[in-house]
């Protein structure tokens, strides 16, 4: 994905960061609904009509929403949605559809690689939900996806021996329909998978045939970074862009990519997370897209709408109060000073739901989960300077597992 500009090669967070403090693993047992939570980051091939974008994310608004994420140079959307296995699916299939309706695979033109209008449609776990139950959804989406709008589908990831750059290549056929492909849409690639991070750089002095060789030497299966994939494309006004999808963030963040690019010697401009990044792999370009803020920050949307409906001035006042709350989770920073408060403030925002009757087992399990992805980010540095917090914390997290 392309240019928006969100961070640069000298900055970084407030804190530096160490190995994560990560507190005793917590298990979903007594007050919280065991149905599975799950993300998905559709990528659409359509970045420039902006009535386009709109009928497609309002369609998987049918899900919890999460964000939306045009780029223009590569012509296509990331779109970020989450909620239980029915909920999501039904947003999928209506944003589907509307790419299908809308897109004309033929007529796209963009830098980057695509098989169909619903290009990617990744099924990624959250919280303790396994990879395997993703399977089951993406097997269950792709029968869907054939059986009412006759496009054929692949499938990659966990648990299927075909890669998107198999697919992409030509060395695979449709497992669902097929084989020709939709004369329009072309086809939709359905997979489980973990969290990544798409993550971009402009790179400087240097030009196609460099960047391209640089972005295979970085690639784990060239022995480069751990759990990097990368390409490089020609963007408009002579720019040079590394597009990288960094799917062990464990072990390689985007701090740890630039960190290896300057010891290269590579002269850098902007950097780019596109859609969302986890709280464990968040820099600077990370600001306000946080995954487990803008999780958080849907869930207490969700809640106010809740509030409302129950009416009564009370409930008004926390609908509103829940509303700016909702605005801060969606903005919140990449520095370990506003990760732990927002850590702090979704677990806190669960009980006042309780208190006020306001009760919904998936906005109470997207609350935990956001506020326990963000307690995972927190380091031992940060730790010891507010140890009292992080224990309170900590506590509060156990009382709610």
């Amino acid at each position: 994905m392309g240019a928006r500009p969100t961070g640069d090669a000298s900055s970084g967070r407030r804190r530096k960061r160490g190995p994560p403090d990560r507190p005793p693993p917590l298990t979903l047992t007594l007050q919280v609904s065991r149905e599975s939570l799950f993300e998905s980051v559709p990528n659409f091939s359509e970045g420039r009509r902006k009535d386009v974008i709109e009928e497609i994310s309002a369609a998987a608004g049918r899900a919890h929403l999460l964000d939306v994420d045009a780029d223009a140079d590569h012509n296509r959307v990331v779109v970020s949605a989450a909620g239980y296995r029915e909920r999501l699916v039904s947003g999928l299939m209506g944003a589907i559809a509307a790419a299908v309706e809308r897109v004309d695979i033929r007529r796209h033109e963009g830098v980057h690689p695509r098989v169909g209008v619903a290009d990617v449609v990744p099924i990624v776990p959250l919280g303790e939900t396994l990879l395997e139950a993703c399977r089951e959804v993406a097997r269950e989406l792709g029968e869907q996806i054939w059986r009412e709008l006759n496009v054929p589908v692949f499938y990659y990831g966990h648990g299927e021996k075909t890669t998107l750059a198999d697919i992409r290549a030509g060395r695979a056929k449709p497992d669902v329909g097929g084989p020709a492909l939709h004369p329009t849409a072309g086809a939709v690639c359905v997979g489980a998978r973990r969290s990544l991070v798409a993550f971009n750089v402009i790179l400087y002095e240097m030009d196609l045939v460099a960047a391209r060789a640089l972005a295979r030497s970085l690639r784990e299966t060239a022995a480069g970074l751990r759990g990097v994939q990368a390409l490089a494309f020609a963007l408009p006004g002579d720019r040079v862009q590394l597009s990288m999808n960094l799917f062990r963030t464990d072990e390689t963040t985007p701090s740890d990519v630039i960190t290896e690019l300057r010891n290269r010697g590579v002269s850098m401009g902007a950097q780019q997370v596109v859609g969302l990044c986890p709280a464990i792999a968040v820099n600077s370009a990370a600001a306000g897209r946080v995954l487990e803020g803008r999780l958080a920050a849907a869930a207490a949307r969700a809640a106010a709408i809740l509030c409302l409906k129950r009416g009564g001035e009370e409930h008004e006042r926390l609908a509103s109060r829940i509303s700016r709350e909702a605005a801060e989770f969606a903005g919140l920073d990449a520095d370990e000073d506003a990760i732990l408060a927002g850590a702090e403030r979704a677990a806190a925002l669960i009980p006042v739901l309780r208190a006020a009757q306001v009760h919904d087992d998936e906005l109470e399990l997207m609350l935990l989960v956001a506020s326990q992805g963000l307690r995972a980010a927190i380091t031992a540095a940060t730790r010891a300077v507010y140890q009292a917090r992080v224990d309170a914390l900590d506590a509060r997290l156990s009382s709610l597992a």
